[in-house]
């Protein structure tokens, strides 16, 4: 008999579930972080492979070859990605100078509001070209300095795109490779988590593309009747956000307004603010559970958690990262819990 009571016995127990869990966790994030520029691309390549695979599904039910479906799928990529990005960064770069104008505007105002409080605002708004030319001088000096920098996201970027081709075309055989390596009797349940998880995220991806899309053209669209300046762009922006949950959407929204609030004035402030906000109701209540209603609900903290930890490893494409990866890992959840209740009622 242990002289220790059942609930002390239960709670070493569990703390060293936890303490090992944690540690295998640190160690995975470690060793990702060290071979990042392998790791990144097949992530990446994942998800591009749960986006596009609708796509090839398609083509080969038309009687197309595998390979070819899959190289038809890669050049839908480069065409659907590069004009996306030429779209994204035209607007930008030709709204890109009136924003900043009209956010520096905006913090004069906010300051002249505040009164002394807000010196600091005034000071920031003053300067804010300086740093910005500083720190586009310094930037385009580490890129010319740095040649192997951009080599490196180009080896990437092409490495995605090859692994997204094998991702597609040998999905049947990287599921039986995974069978064939799963310990004995296991082989059903580690498939079955497999897809759980592959599924949360290829209906998140598709989910947030298209709830992306249409949160941009509604804010667009308004700023456009409200004659905001750099509507575009601000539409744009609010595309690129939305693939960061929550954060993204308060970001580019509270751009919008500052914007409008220099340029058209405290109304049509308020007028673009109540867009932005009827525009996250309606993604909120409507196109959230409509659009991903088959995938892994999670909970706000836990996506803003998941964020916090994307961005402390990996920066903003830790971000990018995060959520899929959460999905992912709250479907193998469920799929254990259900077969386990299953099994054990």
């Amino acid at each position: 008999m242990s002289p220790l009571p059942e609930p002390v016995r239960r709670l070493a127990a569990w703390c060293a579930v936890v303490l090992l869990v944690s540690g295998v966790v640190w160690i995975v994030v470690r060793l990702c972080d060290a071979f990042r520029t392998t790791v990144t691309p097949v992530l990446l390549a994942l998800l591009g492979t749960a986006l596009l695979r609708p796509l090839f599904r398609r083509l080969v039910r038309a009687n197309v070859n595998r390979s070819l479906a899959a190289g038809i799928t890669c050049v839908v990529v480069l065409l659907v990605v590069g004009g996306t990005g030429y779209v994204v960064v035209l607007a930008l770069m030709e709204s890109g100078k009136q924003i900043v104008s009209s956010l520096e505007r905006a913090a004069k105002s906010i300051s002249g509001l505040l009164g002394t409080a807000g010196s600091s605002l005034t000071d920031l708004a003053a300067h804010g070209r300086q740093l910005l030319s500083k720190f586009g001088g310094t930037a385009v000096s580490n890129v010319i300095s740095g040649v192997s920098v951009v080599a490196e996201y180009i080896a990437m970027a092409l490495l995605a795109l090859l692994l997204v081709f094998f991702f597609l075309r040998d999905a049947d055989r990287a599921m039986r490779s995974l069978r064939s390596f799963s310990p004995g009797g296991t082989a059903d349940v580690v498939e079955a988590m497999a897809r759980r998880a592959f599924a949360a995220v290829e209906g998140f991806m598709r989910g947030t593309t298209l709830i992306a899309l249409i949160d941009a053209f509604c804010i667009t669209l308004g700023l456009f009747l409200l004659r905001v300046p750099g509507a575009y762009g601000l539409g744009a922006l609010v595309f690129v956000g939305a693939y960061i949950p929550y954060l993204g959407a308060f970001i580019s929204g509270a751009v919008a307004v500052l914007v409008a609030l220099a340029d058209r004035g405290f109304v049509v402030a308020l007028w673009v603010l109540g867009v932005v906000v009827a525009v996250q109701v309606l993604e909120g209540h409507v196109l959230q559970p409509v659009i991903q209603s088959r995938t892994v609900q999670m909970h706000p903290a836990a996506v803003l958690l998941a964020l916090t930890a994307g961005a402390s490893a990996a920066g903003i494409v830790g971000m990018l990262l995060a959520v899929p990866l959460t999905a992912a890992a709250f479907g193998i959840a469920h799929e254990l819990r259900d077969r386990y209740a299953s099994e054990h009622p």
